[in-house]
């Protein structure tokens, strides 16, 4: 797997140099909305301990993450990221617990360690999207939140009203029957809530 990622990288740095700028544009403008796993430290601070070594991958039983080729430029090369749309985090913490660098936090999966330490994004409603808002109950990113009540309430016809503590882990999105969603993440990669 090592040599595989070496000759990608290889690869990359080869293909990089010869696109105008030097891959610039890649590297500040990322090609997709992604977060990071839970527990993930602040960007710059991640990028600098993550070896890419894929553990936290394998760890996952979700098969949430997903590693970045050239896409985002060279700087996220071979770092984990999720689209909560196309598979979202279920918050079992198994990646921090496999991360050999503390790149993701080690916690426990308790409520309370998740909600001081996880700060993968936030979750925002689009009212003019949103099934609740047009009068139709639907309430399903609600019932998909491992959070609820603490991350996102309902009110009258189940309309979602996402709250300070939520997370980012992107379940609602994922759930959202609305084709755009109707709930989405906005990644935060400072570390700070969103």
């Amino acid at each position: 797997m090592e040599s595989r990622r070496f000759l990608r990288t290889l690869a990359g740095a080869g293909a990089t140099a010869l696109l105008p700028g030097g891959g610039n544009a890649a590297r500040h403008a990322p090609s997709l909305r992604y977060l990071r796993p839970p527990g993930a430290l602040a960007e710059a601070d991640f990028l600098a301990n993550c070896i890419r070594c894929g553990k936290c991958g394998e760890a996952c039983p979700n098969r949430c993450i997903k590693y970045f080729g050239l896409e985002n430029g060279l700087d996220s090369l071979d770092t984990p990221y999720i689209v909560p749309r196309e598979q979202a985090c279920i918050l079992c913490m198994e990646c921090g617990q496999a991360c050999p660098t503390g790149a993701l936090e080690q916690l426990r999966r308790e409520a309370g360690p998740i909600m001081r330490s996880v700060k993968m994004g936030h979750a925002r409603v689009d009212q003019s999207l949103c099934l609740s808002y047009q009068g139709k109950t639907c309430g399903v990113c609600y019932r998909a939140c491992p959070l609820q009540d603490v991350a996102i309430r309902v009110g009258m016809l189940e309309q979602p009203q996402v709250l300070a503590a939520c997370v980012g882990c992107g379940l609602c999105e994922r759930s959202c029957i609305q084709i755009p969603q109707a709930i989405r993440v906005i990644p935060n990669r400072d570390g700070a809530p969103a």
